[in-house]
């Protein structure tokens, strides 16, 4: 055979040590095509590497088309069709996924699955799959109890799915990935949900490794370039003090439920609590000192992110999880201004806690909506701003008021370790975020220059300039 050889050589293990991750490659010949195959750990590397020299003793032929042992692809190989491979995925990560994350993969998973159907026709439309799979087939609690029509559909996926090993030829797996990474409209998608839906399929890809069902996974050898990303926060869209002030007020004079849901926005822009945090604060998190103008404090070890019924294990709106990137069970403690103090008293003295002691509450006594919040956002943004400040991106989201409030922190000179306690994030993502945020640095190093550049400067007995 033309595509075979058993002239094979096997290099020494590469290792790259980057700014923040370590690679090491494997590379190999077979002929006179060199390969390489690059892991992030050094053990993953050593295995790979151990395996193609004991096929390279035993005198086993290479493929000249993967460059890998031909025993590695014969029909012995496991096989299983994409749409069961990806239920078998999807309920492989249940059970320590977050209710988000689990719509994050099915959501995924349902627009790079028509990459892996057959040419046959069938009498259902993109959109009907696409919903049928992301509600249904890609959920584990919800699959058995699908309605009729949406079994018929899935049974028509399951029965037109090609095999995962189709992914092994390069075309295939560059498909599965396209399609993954586009709107459905054909453009490429925004730059964090294309890195997102990239990580998620190679997470599946190394769980068919493991299956045994591919020999590697495929994704890491495909070159692709992502957009850029930037996950700095726009300072257009952080308010300043007496904005966040009229914002508040805007939402006190809706009635009826304003007064109601003040609080919750002033805890958010006042403490830079994360909205789902913000909902589950409790009568017990609360530190409120009586004496005017004393300093509080939260604490709070829990957070409910809006996830969708069908994506609890609750069966809830809302999941209950621990706080986002702590350990299970890890507290976190927040200063509470004094304005925010007299705030969160006065709204405890005239409407109480709620049920489990929930301090901002829905007006049946549930939990906060998300609907009912965006709504509330929205009317006083067209209250308080003027038409072209409500259309621009000023504090378009209640998410923006965690972000006036850490810019304030930064701005008036806590430290970046102390903010990033608080917030619940790393220095690192602090900094980084709220880079374009920290105003007056500018001004001061053009200052410095305007002084070096002037008139009355000074020279040095060298010829350089001396700044006084």
């Amino acid at each position: 055979m033309k595509d075979i050889t058993y002239n094979v050589r096997v290099y020494k293990t590469e290792i790259y040590k980057g700014a923040r991750v370590t690679t090491y490659t494997v590379r190999w010949k077979t002929g006179d095509k060199p390969w390489k195959r690059p892991f992030r750990k050094a053990a993953q590397a050593d295995a790979f590497r151990s395996e193609i020299q004991t096929a390279t003793r035993k005198g086993e032929a290479f493929s000249l088309l993967t460059g890998e042992p031909v025993s590695w692809s014969r029909a012995d190989r496991q096989e299983m069709n994409w749409y069961d491979f990806a239920c078998a995925y999807v309920d492989m990560k249940w059970k320590d996924a977050s209710a988000k994350h689990r719509a994050g993969i099915a959501y995924a998973l349902a627009l790079a699955t028509p990459a892996m159907l057959n040419d046959t026709a069938g009498p259902y439309s993109a959109k009907e799959i696409r919903t049928a799979l992301r509600r249904w087939g890609f959920n584990t609690k919800e699959r058995k109890d699908c309605p009729e029509r949406t079994a018929d559909v899935l049974a028509w996926v399951m029965r037109n799915s090609l095999p995962v090993s189709a992914l092994m030829t390069p075309a295939t797996a560059r498909a599965l990935l396209n399609a993954a990474t586009s709107r459905l409209d054909g453009k490429r998608a925004a730059a964090s949900t294309s890195r997102k839906h990239r990580t998620i399929l190679s997470n599946a890809m190394a769980y068919a490794v493991e299956m045994k069902l591919l020999s590697r996974n495929p994704i890491p050898d495909l070159k692709w370039k992502a957009a850029k990303t930037t996950s700095q926060v726009d300072r257009r869209s952080v308010v300043n003090p007496d904005q966040a002030r009229a914002l508040l007020q805007a939402v006190q004079e809706q009635k009826p439920s304003g007064p109601l849901l003040m609080p919750f926005f002033a805890v958010i822009y006042f403490a830079g609590l994360r909205p789902e945090e913000a909902v589950n604060l409790r009568e017990k998190n609360l530190t409120l000192p009586d004496a005017p103008g004393v300093w509080g404090e939260l604490y709070f070890s829990r957070a409910t992110p809006d996830a969708g019924r069908e994506w609890t294990d609750t069966g809830e709106q809302r999941d209950d999880r621990g706080l986002k990137h702590r350990p299970e069970g890890e507290s976190r403690p927040v200063p509470c201004a004094p304005e925010l103090v007299t705030i969160l008293g006065e709204h405890l003295k005239t409407f109480g806690a709620g049920p489990n002691g929930r301090i901002f509450y829905g007006a049946h006594g549930g939990v906060l909506a998300t609907s009912t919040i965006r709504r509330v956002w929205d009317k006083a943004r067209r209250t308080a701003f003027s038409p072209e400040e409500y259309t621009s991106p000023l504090a378009k989201r209640v998410y923006d008021l965690r972000h006036a409030c850490l810019s304030t922190w930064l701005n008036a000179g806590v430290s970046p370790k102390q903010v990033a306690e608080w917030a619940g994030n790393s220095v690192e993502v602090l900094l980084r975020t709220y880079a374009k945020c920290l105003v007056g640095q500018d001004e001061v190093s053009m200052r410095r220059i305007s002084e070096v550049l002037g008139p009355g400067s000074k020279r040095g007995p060298r010829g350089n300039t001396e700044v006084p």
